[in-house]
């Protein structure tokens, strides 16, 4: 890592106790189910502790050839800035994530941006650090994801080794997960967020890998989700999917995970091409792994393949490159696991594709 990132991480960590949560931190209140209002709700919510906007989408080259990526803008607030008064205090940090998955290479590429921010918009916002309330506008200096005045996104990423731009259009509305957009994560009442999705997204993007560069179409999805507790102290981490298939439906998945590896809290949501909706409780669903990758890096071992078992019927996940881990203890302090993966059906067809995420493998997921 450069001398100045290493700096900025430091300061930017110093300043950044709203990050954990426990004994002596800031009291966190409870989320209350609201009808969400668009766009304001596309926009950042300063006042929640935890939020992000995360585009996972693949796509296939002229020759064929297949690349998965990921786009991710985290927003975190910074509960001792707010009672530090003048413009230098930073009430909040901004993280990005940037990964490209060479299917064929069988290898990932990944980057990461962190800074601190005091909550304003500047006034120079092509290179500023932001993240606007009244509508999808997060920008980290030459990294940004924007919403569209026709609905549609559009991205850019400038890593030291890997280049993403990228213009998604939806097909289809809005998914709002949970109940109309209110979406349980645990058992207590706190453990709550405001999840809303946009699946089947057509995506055209241009790539920059190493010693190349190449321009793909295919499909995305997008997940914004902001809280203020979102794991149950038993909570290991999360197994999470987001799935387009290739009919027009979209399935969503998840689980919290104790450390023992059973269930805490789970859910998720299937959507018919025709728009017909199916949210999953708590109990409804169950995930088997079937195979298993360990990193030789940080030791973490990951079930890369599933079974799961939904009221929408029985499918099989199985990652298509099994190293996907993305390391970013120098940004969020995580590492995890984030790689493009099929869906099969009960008969092993291949019906869709998307994103598996793992976290909590390597150690206990702290936000």
């Amino acid at each position: 890592m450069p001398i100045q990132r290493r700096h900025l991480l430091a300061t930017a960590l110093a300043a950044a106790p709203g990050l954990r949560s426990g004994p002596g931190w800031a009291e966190t209140r409870t989320l209350a189910p609201r009808p969400l209002a668009f766009p304001r709700d596309h926009g950042s919510h300063h006042d929640t502790r935890t939020e992000w906007w995360y585009l996972t989408g693949h796509g296939q080259a002229g020759d064929g050839r297949l690349y998965g990526f990921q786009i991710t803008f985290f927003r975190s607030r910074v509960d001792a800035a707010a009672r530090l008064p003048g413009r230098l205090a930073a009430r909040q940090l901004l993280f990005a994530h940037a990964a490209i998955t060479d299917v064929g290479g069988a290898r990932l590429w990944h980057d990461q941006r962190i800074a601190r921010w005091n909550g304003e918009v500047p006034a120079d916002t092509e290179r500023g650090v932001f993240a606007r309330e009244t509508d999808t506008e997060v920008v980290l200096r030459d990294w940004h994801l924007r919403r569209r005045p026709d609905g549609g996104y559009e991205a850019r990423i400038g890593g030291d080794e890997i280049g993403i731009e990228l213009q998604a259009t939806p097909r289809q509305p809005l998914l709002l997960q949970g109940d109309a957009g209110f979406s349980r994560k645990g058992p207590q009442p706190a453990q709550a967020s405001f999840y809303v999705s946009h699946p089947q997204l057509a995506v055209q993007a241009r790539l920059r890998l190493p010693g190349t560069r190449v321009a793909v179409r295919g499909s995305a999805w997008l997940d914004h989700e902001w809280s203020e507790a979102l794991l149950h102290p038993d909570a290991m981490g999360w197994d999470w999917i987001g799935m387009n298939l290739g009919d027009g439906a979209a399935l969503t998945a998840f689980r919290l995970r104790r450390a023992d590896g059973s269930a805490l809290w789970a859910g998720g949501s299937w959507r018919t091409a025709a728009g017909v909706l199916t949210v999953f409780g708590p109990d409804a669903l169950a995930w088997t792994p079937r195979r298993r990758w360990t990193s030789p890096r940080t030791g973490a071992d990951y079930p890369v393949a599933w079974r799961l078992d939904t009221p929408a019927g029985s499918f099989t996940v199985q990652s298509l490159v099994d190293a996907q881990e993305l390391d970013s203890r120098a940004s969020t302090g995580t590492v995890y696991w984030e790689g493009l993966s099929d869906l099969l059906d009960a008969q092993g067809r291949r019906t869709g594709r998307g994103y598996l995420e793992m976290t909590g493998y390597a150690g206990r997921l702290v936000l």
